[in-house]
């Protein structure tokens, strides 16, 4: 079973920079066993005023683990687990548009897949399922990310499409353009199959993307050097903390959206075909439907 559903419980994954949460009250820090193996860290439980938080360091603490390295459903299986309803995605990302500029906020609200690499369902092993994608993010949670860091005096871009790419390299000159060209606004390596876990757990996912380069498109800009990255991320850090507080204390409601009911006609097996090791491990995710 899910814990902490009795209250409003919301879920941050940190990205690049953000690796704990001054200010959040710690109850506990959990190391869960999930049937995909290890998340990337351990989950630290606390609470941001009248609101339960999961903290996960999306690379592990002390930044030691490639994006195509990170085991997505781990994670995700996690949040579920742990009762996570709401879940806010921190990353760092390049613009790919002029009147995004290093240090603005970015809250997509689409994606683009340039992967090749990576497991991004809970299914298969004998049960079949195809969620909604076509609007891949929570439209309640990004308008709520977008005004809480807009009120702490960010510049917000709100919608926009991130291309996720494999990495852990940084984009050709020739890619960076070809993107350009699809009018994508930001280029990023993690947040797409958390986007897509999190629709099949019935998470609200919402991106808080910030923007720390140019990429390499720029002409007049230098190409992305990881320094300089790094210092434009520090400074934006602060920023994304007092965001997540911000949203934590105003949390929208679960209706409205396509994710509190997504998996409700998207399983396609017979239930009696789905084998009992299947539906224990999935129990976090299916349970109510089986």
């Amino acid at each position: 079973m899910t814990e902490g559903t009795a209250e409003r419980s919301m879920g941050v994954i940190g990205g690049s920079g953000l690796y704990e949460l001054p200010g959040l009250e710690i109850l506990e820090r959990r190391r869960l066993e999930t049937p995909f193996g290890d998340p990337s860290d351990e989950f630290v439980v606390g609470r941001i005023g009248e609101t339960r938080l999961v903290f996960l360091p999306r690379h592990g603490r002390g930044h030691r683990i490639l994006p195509s390295e990170l085991n997505f459903r781990a994670n995700l299986w996690g949040m579920k687990r742990l009762g996570v309803e709401w879940l806010v995605a921190v990353s760092a990302v390049g613009s790919l548009r002029e009147e995004i500029a290093p240090g603005h906020v970015v809250v997509p609200d689409q994606f683009i897949d340039r992967t090749s690499q990576r497991a991004s369902t809970f299914f298969g092993r004998g049960i079949v399922a195809h969620v909604q994608f076509a609007d891949p993010v929570c439209p309640n949670l990004s308008r709520a990310v977008s005004e809480a860091a807009r009120a702490e005096g960010a510049t917000v871009h709100a919608g926009g499409t991130y291309v996720c790419m494999e990495g852990p390299q940084f984009s050709t000159r020739a890619e960076s353009r070809l993107y350009r060209s699809w009018d994508a606004a930001v280029i990023g390596m993690t947040n797409l199959q958390e986007a897509k876990l999190a629709r099949e757990a019935e998470i609200c996912l919402a991106t808080l993307a910030l923007a720390t380069d140019y990429d390499c498109w720029h002409s007049t800009e230098a190409d992305v050097e990881i320094a300089e990255i790094l210092r434009v991320l520090a400074a934006n850090v602060d920023l994304a903390r007092r965001t997540i507080t911000r949203v934590a204390a105003a949390l929208p409601a679960r209706s409205g959206c396509p994710c509190p009911a997504a998996l409700a006609n998207a399983i396609v097996t017979d239930r009696s075909a789905i084998s009992a090791a299947v539906r224990r491990d999935l129990e976090p995710i299916v349970g109510r439907y089986l």
